[in-house]
């Protein structure tokens, strides 16, 4: 009876690692899919990709990240705009990115 019980509790806890295991991979999957999905609406939403140019207190600046973590929920069921970290435009790209914060706007094009 006591090998029994033994098998049964090893089975048990087999299961149990499974069950784990495959959960684990769900959530990381959908965790995964949520971070695309904020990216998606950031380029859609607010205009930003990986060199979008903004203007932060009158300076230009290349975008380099966009910390979609930082993005909170609104009353109206929307989401704030990103923390974003970039270099100046006037550089040429290069350069350490700094943060910019979520005090920017979209550069508008001059040409028409």
């Amino acid at each position: 009876m006591a090998r029994i019980t033994t098998i049964a509790r090893d089975d048990a806890m087999d299961y149990s690692d499974s069950v784990q295991k495959v959960l684990l991979r769900k959530i990381i999957k959908a965790e995964q899919d949520l971070l695309q999905l904020k990216l998606d609406y950031c380029r859609f939403i607010f205009g930003l990709t990986h060199r979008t140019r903004v203007q932060v207190e009158g300076k230009s600046y290349l975008v380099r990240s966009v910390d979609v973590e930082a993005m909170t929920r609104q009353s109206d069921g929307s989401f704030s705009k990103p923390v974003i970290a970039g270099v100046a435009a006037e550089a040429n790209g290069s350069g350490q990115p700094i943060d910019l914060g979520t005090d920017w706007e979209l550069e508008r094009s001059t040409s028409a």
